[in-house]
This record gives structure tokens, C-alpha cells and sequence, in this order.
């Protein structure tokens, strides 16, 4: 079984935001548990419980998760106990506090297990952060959008703020990026990234509804997002983007090449050879060397601006099968290509190369647990990198922080040395 859940994340005591941030990095390191969405972290005043108990930093998060809901009630409840969560004052302070409130469409009542949360929809230190990531999700039992149901309460409870908008002095503040294939997986994550440091992202997919989730999250973190469509296949509209992107913002400073061809899941894992080699041509590398030689030529002639292409740590040691053949022949083109583009656009323009390991995105959150026990066995950290470990390094490498570093292949792989 595979479901959808959403959790609610709390604390109020200790340095909360580290609380939050080490339950989510303990959900993303479960087996059976991918973290999709999380949004900001907002603080509230403490809602009944003993007088006198610290503000709460509140968040919600999206899950995929192969756990039955039972089993992941249980992973929340041990996780907490990690954290030095302790049960001895009913509603009194605590470092963590994880709330199962959605698994799908499940409504159950039991002594282990109620879903929906009960109390769901009185909370508005509850559905505030979750109307942020999932605003069209529908209470099972009343029929109401977290959307609706928010609105309904913003005018009866205190009202909460977002606790994670960027500082004034965030290291991206007043730069403008433009991330493709940021609707899921790690461009969105770098997406998400780059906004809470600061800089105005401009959206890049497919799918407009996909998109727009997206910018909404940008939105909350108190930056400018938007969203451009475009299919990365046609090389008119790979023009179009750079050219619209360019305009619209009056230039840019920062480019990530992150789309890329999924031949691993869906109809796309049944193609063959030939026709998914001809895909990843096509977007992997065909419109990664379009796009970054047209906005980096622009970036040159103004005399500023990083271009961060996506490459992949394994091709440039090997991997066996017909996927290690794919990747390491399209992926070891862009590697290649990002050397010589920076050497092309140096010295005003930047460009590097990020190869992530065994990062889990979409193919990785359903592998066999063969692949499951071979990520873990070649990665000396032990574990699935996520999207986000991807994002960080992509902050950083797009920063003035890394002024001096150009034409380099920054592998995040967790250690792997083949």
C-alpha cells in the first residue's frame, strides 16, 4: 500500500525551528517515508494547556509514505520520543510534537488511530500551514478545502505569521534565478531553496497547475515567484523561455539546468533503448547546452551571472545495465559541456556542475528493496540523499559565498567514491 499523508509538526520548546528541522530529516531518512512538501514554519500562541508555556513554531508536511497508517502513527510517536518528547502534562510544552492528521481518504476511529484528525479543522495553527502546500485538499468528512475550512477560522483565532520568510541580509536577496523542471523533486527543492535565501524564482514545467503549487509555496516565503511553460523537446520554445524569462525580469542571475527525461517510471520504463536515448538527447543534453549558452552569452554581455547545470556522479565512474549506458552518455555530456561553457563565459559568468548520487526522487521512492539495500551499501553515509541535500549545495554554489569556484563538478552522493 502507498499513500498520501499529511502531518503536523509542532514545538515550543528548546531551539524549535532545529526541532522541526531534525523530525523532518528523521521522516526522510525512514524507509518507506519520502517527504514531498513541507511548508514554512509559523508561531503561534499555545492554545489551552498550562499558563505560561513559550509560542509554538508550527508546520505541516506532505508525505508518500508505504507505511500503513497505523505503522506510520507509530514512526511519528518513536520519532518524537527521539526528540526528548515527554507525556507528563496534557497540552503542556514539549520539544516535538507530530500530529497524523490526513492518510488519503481514511476516515477511522479507534484507540490507536483517528483520521481525519479530530480537531483538525479547529486548529488554525493547523490548516494555515497546511492550506500553504495543499490549499485544494478536501476534509473527507465535511467536504471543505483546507482552503475553505482556514478562511472559516482566520476570523475567530488569533492570527498566525510565517516564521521563515528570508532575513532582509539572506544571501540571494534581490537576485533573480530561474530553475527548470522546478515542480517537483529537486528542482523544486533548489526552487524553494534559493527563495527562503532570498532571491525571486521564476517556476519552469510543464504543467500549469504543478507550476502554480510551486510559486504559491515561493509566495509564502515572502519572495516574487512565477511561472513559465515551456516543453523543453521543441528548441523554439527552449528560446522562448530564455528570451521571456529574460525580458520579464529585466535579466537574470542565476540559471539552473535541472529538467531532465524520466525513462525510469511510468510508460517511459517500457520504451526502448533507442527511444529513450532519443529522449534524454533531447532534454538532458540538447536543451541543457541551448538554454545554458543562450542565457549565459546574455549574462556575459551585462558582465554577471551563474549558470548551475545537473549532471550525475556515476558518469563519470561507470554503472552497469542499460540505464548506467543512458545516464552516463547524457549526463557525461553535460559534464563535459559545463567545463568547456565555463571557460567560454569566464570570467563574468559562472558555471558549474552538480552530479547527485542516490538522490530519492520519483524512481527511488518506489525501488525494490534490492535497490534499497545496494544505495545504502555503496553510500558510506548510509542512507537516500533527498532533494533538499541536492538544493543546499545549489544555494551555496550559486551564492557569492562560492565567487571562486567555476567550471567544478561538485558531486552530492553521500561519500560514494564509484
Amino acid at each position: 500500500m502507498s499513500g498520501i499523508a499529511y502531518i503536523a509538526l509542532g514545538s515550543n520548546l528548546g531551539d524549535r525551528s532545529k526541532y522541526l528541522d531534525r523530525a523532518l530529516q528523521a521522516l526522510r531518512e525512514k524507509p518507506g517515508i519520502v517527504v514531498h512538501q513541507v511548508s514554512s514554519y509559523y508561531e503561534t500562541a499555545p492554545v489551552g494547556g498550562p499558563p505560561g508555556q513559550g509560542d509554538f513554531l508550527n508546520a505541516a508536511a506532505e508525505l508518500q509514505t508505504e507505511l500503513e497508517p497505523e505503522e506510520l502513527l507509530r514512526a511519528l510517536l518513536e520519532i518524537e520520543q527521539r526528540l526528548g518528547r515527554v507525556r507528563d502534562l496534557h497540552h503542556g510544552p514539549r520539544t516535538i510534537d507530530l500530529d497524523l492528521l490526513l492518510y488519503d481518504d481514511l476516515v477511522r476511529s479507534g484507540p490507536e488511530l483517528t483520521v481525519p484528525h479530530p480537531r483538525l479543522h479547529e486548529r488554525l495553527f493547523v490548516l494555515q500551514p497546511l492550506a500553504e502546500i495543499a490549499p485544494n485538499l478536501r476534509h473527507p468528512t465535511m467536504g471543505k478545502t483546507i482552503r475553505e475550512l482556514c478562511g472559516g477560522l482566520e476570523t475567530r483565532l488569533p492570527s498566525v505569521r510565517s516564521a521563515s520568510a528570508p532575513a532582509p541580509d539572506g544571501e540571494l536577496t534581490g537576485l533573480r534565478a530561474l530553475v527548470t523542471g522546478s515542480t517537483s523533486g529537486i528542482g523544486r527543492a533548489i526552487a524553494l531553496h534559493f527563495a527562503t535565501a532570498g532571491a525571486d524564482v521564476i517556476v519552469h514545467g510543464r504543467n500549469a497547475a504543478a507550476a502554480d503549487a510551486v510559486v504559491a509555496q515561493l509566495h509564502a516565503t515572502g519572495v516574487h515567484g512565477r511561472a513559465l511553460l515551456a516543453d523543453l523537446h521543441q528548441e523554439e520554445e527552449c528560446h522562448r523561455l530564455v528570451e521571456t524569462a529574460w525580458e520579464e525580469s529585466s535579466g537574470l542571475d542565476i540559471w539552473v539546468n535541472n529538467a531532465g527525461a524520466d525513462t525510469l517510471t511510468g510508460e517511459a520504463a517500457g520504451w526502448s533503448f533507442a527511444r529513450k536515448l532519443e529522449e534524454l538527447l533531447a532534454v538532458d543534453v540538447k536543451a541543457t547546452l541551448l538554454l545554458a549558452r543562450a542565457v549565459g552569452q546574455r549574462m556575459k554581455d551585462r558582465g554577471r551571472g551563474v549558470v548551475l547545470n545537473i549532471g550525475w556522479d556515476q558518469a563519470e565512474t561507470g554503472m552497469e545495465g542499460d540505464s548506467g549506458q543512458l545516464f552516463a552518455a547524457a549526463k557525461g555530456a553535460v559534464i563535459s559541456f559545463s567545463k568547456s561553457l565555463a571557460l567560454t563565459l569566464a570570467p563574468e559568468v559562472r558555471v558549474n556542475c552538480l552530479a547527485p548520487g542516490w538522490i530519492q526522487t520519483a524512481w527511488g521512492q518506489s525501488a525494490s528493496e534490492t535497490w534499497q539495500q545496494r544505495v545504502r551499501r555503496e553510500t558510506p553515509l548510509g542512507r537516500w540523499g533527498t532533494p533538499e541535500d541536492v538544493a543546499a549545495v545549489a544555494r551555496w554554489l550559486v551564492s557569492p559565498a562560492a565567487s571562486y569556484i567555476t567550471g567544478q563538478i561538485i558531486r552530492v552522493n553521500g561519500g560514494a567514491v564509484r
